[in-house]
């Protein structure tokens, strides 16, 4: 039983020694850990590739084993003077997120390891970069279009750099700088862009302001007249209404109504010092008429006028 025991944990040793040696390229074994990727060489030659995390067979002392990182890199692109199309210098500083793909092209493609790749990588970047940015205008750099031409920098460097074993993942434009002279220019030209819009925009409110107020003032006339109308029509009917009370006032008992009608004009007429010259007989004095119908005296001094005095006794 202790026999096996110690053969079990000299073989455990054993293996555990194995992939030691594994891990730094020497021994039967070879380790490929999480994150790396290994081409082995025999006589120089490809005979190997690991490209996922675990364990695999190697002649040792005859075999070669190259390895290279799976992970995401990053690269920071050296800065670039662009002309834009219409005609304005840009400083452009930008960075790449590129992995190896497939490690067996970029050995064939990059014998000089990742130093030769990154020459590489930033050489195809500051290209592209240089072409599609020359094609448009600061305003699209800027502000419009920037995602549209990051995507289309990492489409062109991907498609230049597809046989060497890599794939861009991203390129970004970190930085955007102008130059003194140019920035003037470009403040010049977006505040007299500026100013244009505001003229235009002043310019169609204005109109809009007079449009309003045109249509408020007629909307305004015709609710002045609707409304005189309104009233026209009401007063008219108040008239009405009014004359045909009168009417059955006066139907009712007609002496009344006059002398009431005669009281009215007296006390809107005759005021305190008011003279009146006119005949006893005139229609004015009518309701100062004696019942038998004769006529009332005349005023004395300009007062009310008093009743006649009554005729004496016949002997």
């Amino acid at each position: 039983m202790r026999r096996l025991l110690l053969l079990g944990l000299v073989t455990l040793a054993m293996l555990a020694a194995l992939v030691w040696a594994g891990s730094l390229g020497i021994g039967p074994v070879l380790y490929t850990p999480e994150g790396r990727q290994k081409v082995v060489l025999l006589f120089g030659n490809p005979v190997n590739v690991q490209t996922e995390p675990g364990l695999s067979w190697r002649v040792p002392l005859l075999d070669n084993v190259l390895s290279f990182d799976a992970r995401y890199l990053y690269l920071n692109t050296a800065p670039s003077k662009i002309q834009t199309r219409d005609q304005e210098r840009l400083f452009v500083d930008s960075y790449v997120i590129w992995r190896i793909e497939d490690p067996l092209r970029f050995f064939a493609s990059f014998p000089g390891g990742i130093e030769q790749a990154e020459s590489r990588i930033d050489e195809v970047v500051r290209a592209d970069v240089r072409d599609v940015i020359g094609r448009r205008t600061i305003p699209e750099v800027l502000t419009d279009a920037r995602i549209e031409i990051m995507a289309q920098i990492t489409d062109n460097a991907n498609q230049e750099l597809a046989g060497n074993g890599i794939i861009i993942r991203d390129v970004r434009i970190n930085r955007t700088e102008l130059p003194p002279a140019t920035t003037q220019n470009v403040y010049a030209r977006m505040r007299a862009e500026r100013e244009r819009l505001a003229r235009k925009y002043r310019a169609e409110g204005d109109e809009q302001g007079r449009t309003i107020r045109a249509e408020a003032d007629r909307e305004a006339l015709v609710t002045v007249a609707e409304a005189r109308k309104d009233s026209e029509i009401l007063r008219g009917e108040g008239d009405a209404r009014a004359a045909g009370i009168y009417a059955d006032a006066y139907n009712e008992d007609s002496e009344f109504y006059g002398f009431v009608r005669s009281l009215e004009a007296y006390r809107k007429t005759l005021g305190k010092g008011t003279t009146m010259v006119l005949p006893p007989s005139n229609e004015f004095f009518r309701a100062f008429q004696a019942p038998s119908g004769g006529t009332p005296a005349p005023a004395v001094g300009g007062g009310a006028p008093v009743a006649p005095p009554a005729e004496p006794d016949q002997p």
